[in-house]
């Protein structure tokens, strides 16, 4: 108190240093809270995972998941399952066309918009097929060839699917001329048009709040592999969200206390800075130290003296700096996407390392002070 500008200025590096770890870290929690909570569940606090199916054969285009999966699925209430939903498949699904009086089984393609394959023949379709739900397609040359004859009577050909009879209004190129390696070309809305989702690659599951979604999610992937309608042809798999955002927690906390480390250097440059000022205030005092000696005082009563001095120093700056750093993380958080999360552990943390900062740094000035001789300062 006797040299308040120069305790003050001591101090400016402690309240910096946790001013700039603290904000960091509150920041940190806030990306990681609001990444973990976009990945983890809905509003509602339910979470979803996906299975998917991959066929043993790369050329199997039947679909993984039918309705007695569904239903096999959502009848498992006691493993917290409260709604399941087949992923439709829009690329690469068979379905059985009739041509001429004729079942084909054929390969197909649904899409929402103008496909970017090259024409050989016709018109393309567009996204307008599919808003007005249009019963047009486009046919690939080979299959053309195959069951027209010839690319002209192809075109205004009529090919019925699903009860449904399409105008093939385009022949498109083959293979390694087309990112589609299907027979067919459908408007997405037109062929399911009234269909109930009930076949697919992959189907989402949502599991009540609370429910243990990694536990469970194994135990109906071994459900599958016992009754599944397709588990001789295939295998299933899912992500386990639980490991992938543990392992993206301890990412973002991994990276949130480097950066407060590298901040925090400017704690051991303020510590020194006390250091020097306490050195100072040592050889100031030496009479103070010999009166207190005089009248009683131990070596380790005045040890303790200037060490506490030192601890109130820092411990002051941290707790000022923990203010600054909730304010400053506060303000930064208005610019940003989420909001910053300072928790007690921040504050414990604040008043530990500039308690630890005090007393490391103002030992060895204390020592000093407690061991000078009262001969000697007599003199």
């Amino acid at each position: 108190m006797t040299n308040r500008k120069r305790s003050l200025l001591t101090t400016l590096g402690i309240i910096i240093g946790i001013t700039s770890v603290i904000t960091i870290i509150s920041l940190g929690n806030g990306v990681k809270k609001a990444t973990l909570k976009n990945l983890q569940a809905t509003k509602t606090g339910k979470q979803t995972v996906t299975i998917d199916y991959y066929a043993n054969d790369s050329n199997d285009y039947q679909a993984g998941f039918d309705q007695a999966d569904h239903t096999l699925l959502k009848s498992k209430n006691d493993l917290g399952v409260s709604n399941v939903k087949i992923q439709r498949v829009t690329k690469e699904f068979q379905i059985t066309a009739v041509i001429f009086d004729t079942n084909k089984n054929l390969t197909a393609t649904a899409v929402k918009d103008r496909p970017g394959v090259r024409l050989i023949a016709g018109k393309n379709i567009s996204s307008y097929d599919n808003s007005v739900q249009n019963q047009r397609l486009l046919i690939s040359k080979q299959t053309a060839l195959k069951n027209f004859k010839s690319i002209k009577g192809t075109l205004g050909a009529s090919i019925l699917i699903n009860g449904l009879s399409y105008t093939v209004v385009g022949i498109y190129a083959n293979n390694n001329e087309s990112p589609y390696d299907t027979n067919l070309i459908l408007p997405q809305e037109t062929y399911f048009q009234g269909r109930v989702n009930d076949q697919g690659n992959s189907v989402q599951i949502t599991f009540s709040k609370g429910s243990k979604i990694s536990k469970n999610t194994e135990h109906l992937v071994t459900l599958l592999k016992k009754k599944g309608s397709h588990r001789n042809k295939g295998e299933y798999s899912f992500t386990d969200m639980g490991e992938l955002l543990s392992g993206i927690g301890k990412v973002i906390s991994a990276l949130t206390y480097f950066v407060s480390a590298i901040a925090g250097i400017s704690l051991f440059i303020a510590g020194i800075g006390v250091m020097n000022m306490m050195y100072i205030s040592v050889s100031e005092r030496t009479q103070e130290i010999g009166i207190r000696l005089a009248v009683g005082a131990s070596p380790r009563d005045i040890m303790n003296q200037f060490l506490l001095e030192a601890v109130l120093l820092t411990t002051f700056g941290g707790l000022i700096g923990f203010g600054l750093g909730v304010g400053s993380a506060w303000l930064f958080s208005l610019l940003l996407p989420f909001k910053a999360v300072t928790t007690f552990g921040s504050f414990i943390l604040a008043f530990s390392v500039s308690t630890i900062v005090g007393i490391i740094f103002g030992i060895l000035p204390a020592k000093q002070a407690a061991n000078k001789n009262l001969i000697d300062i007599l003199k």
